[in-house]
């Protein structure tokens, strides 16, 4: 759970680096998210310098100094990057991999022999939503991504129609599922069973997963139009071709091995529950996002290089290509952490915090609206959650055991709504799909809208029969 904690660190923070007013705030975070969306579409300046640009801005319209605001936004960027860009640079070496070895291809071809056109999001969300359910999201994008877009290569589809299910499959099970960081902070702080959300939040995931997988595929299709992103969609040289390629089940298993480390921890966790415990600490470390992903590529080096006869100067050479395409998306997603930093430490989580405790409405509807007024000004999934179910968790003791884990469900649900330009998984989202800031807005924030939408009604209409 490191990113969790450093999360909750950044939630709980001490006091604010500025002293404005609610309305300096306001119109602070307004201004910095219009100068970061304009740098980028109208000035076409990178979104590296625009992010930094904008942060900068923030901190000095919320009249916070100069060296704080520096050292908020390098902090978050720093922070991101340790957590976020190892895992993408992990899962780069384990995509080129997969194409180099012919593995993917591999993949590719048995989903195609077995999956029509039609059945082709169902396949993917399906995929995405196993693969998604012990993973962090940024995991399951690295993993996924290599796959997606061969798939959408080699079948001749929508990249859109295949990438959008993916993507909803991940997100639903990072909001919604135990054992995500998210979920089980929401448990502890409202003292939920966890047996019962987890129950209540596979009944609300289903059709939520549904709509934004499949179903708003369609409609993403049409709005966007996007080529599959060929620097990162590893494909091998045509002259220098495996001499064999890895069978299916162990292309699978390779993949699946990060999956499999990281649910053994989740259940230990679940069932042993005790820090001291030394089986415990050894899953922990295991099952950890960076030590799982790691033991991929060191067993992909022999399960895929070196079944396809790869030489040791062969698969040096694969590693080594599979990094330089990541570089930008690397400073893109770091930028976007500092500036969701700024945002936090300048104040803004406490002032919605602050403002929601004169809302008078129901327990349920009140916990997704503060959820989603954190995500939407810090763009942070998991400080949402954990804010919102602090500052809910009184209305909890009142609640009945099912009603406290539809309590968490709909503070999940919140914390999806409406991605945009303070979330890191926006920037990670367009630059490997390789579209603009307003194609992204288009298909990845509708989709979340969708998913937080549809969750929070899914929900309230569980607690008119349950």
């Amino acid at each position: 759970m490191t990113r969790l904690s450093v999360e909750m660190l950044a939630a709980d923070a001490a006091e604010p680096i500025t002293s404005a007013g609610d309305a300096q705030l306001g119109v602070a975070v307004l201004a910095g998210i219009a100068l970061i969306v304009v740098l980028i579409t109208t000035v076409k300046l990178h979104a590296f310098l625009a992010l930094t640009i904008g942060s900068l801005a923030l901190g000095v319209l919320a009249g916070a100094p100069l060296d704080a605001t520096i050292a908020s936004f390098t902090g978050g960027l720093g922070s991101t990057v340790a957590g976020v860009g190892v895992l993408v640079a992990l899962g780069a070496i384990l995509g080129r991999l997969l194409a180099d070895s012919g593995g993917a291809d591999r993949i590719v071809d048995t989903i195609l022999a077995r999956a029509s056109g039609r059945a082709m999001p169902w396949a993917m969300v399906l995929i995405a939503s196993v693969i998604g359910l012990p993973l962090f999201f940024e995991v399951g994008i690295v993993l996924l991504i290599p796959v997606v877009l061969m798939v959408a290569r080699r079948g001749n589809h929508s990249l859109m129609r295949i990438g959008v299910p993916a993507l909803a499959g991940l997100s639903v099970m990072h909001g919604l599922i135990p054992p995500h960081p998210g979920p089980l902070a929401a448990i502890d702080a409202l003292g939920a069973d966890l047996g019962v959300t987890l129950a209540l939040g596979l009944v609300v995931a289903i059709p939520t997963v549904i709509v934004a997988g499949p179903l708003f595929s369609r409609y993403a299709a049409r709005w966007v139009d996007v080529p599959v992103p060929r620097d990162l969609a590893p494909q091998p040289d045509a002259d220098d071709a495996p001499e064999k390629r890895p069978g299916f089940g162990v292309t699978v298993a390779t993949i699946m091995l990060p999956v499999a480390l990281m649910m053994v921890k989740a259940l230990v966790d679940i069932v042993v529950d005790d820090p001291k415990d030394g089986v415990q600490r050894v899953t922990d470390v295991v099952g950890s996002p960076l030590i799982a992903l790691l033991a991929a590529v060191v067993v992909g080096l022999f399960t895929l290089g070196r079944a396809a006869g790869f030489t040791k100067e062969r698969i040096s050479t694969t590693v080594e290509r599979s990094l330089a395409p990541i570089a930008g998306v690397l400073l893109i997603v770091g930028a976007g952490g500092g500036f969701k930093t700024t945002l936090i430490d300048i104040g803004v989580g406490r002032v919605i915090l602050d403002l929601s405790e004169d809302w008078a409405v129901p327990g349920l509807l009140l916990g997704w609206l503060i959820a989603v007024a954190i995500r939407l000004a810090t763009g942070s999934a998991t400080v949402a959650t954990i804010s919102a179910a602090g500052l809910v968790a009184p209305l909890a003791a009142d609640m009945s055991t099912t009603h406290a884990a539809l309590l968490v469900l709909a503070i999940g649900a919140g914390s999806l709504f409406f991605s945009h330009v303070n979330d890191a998984g926006f920037w990670l989202v367009k630059e490997y799909f390789g579209m603009s800031v307003g194609q992204t807005v288009k298909t990845w924030s509708v989709m979340e809208t969708l998913i937080s939408v549809v969750g929070i009604v899914c929900v309230l209409l569980l607690s008119l029969v349950l």
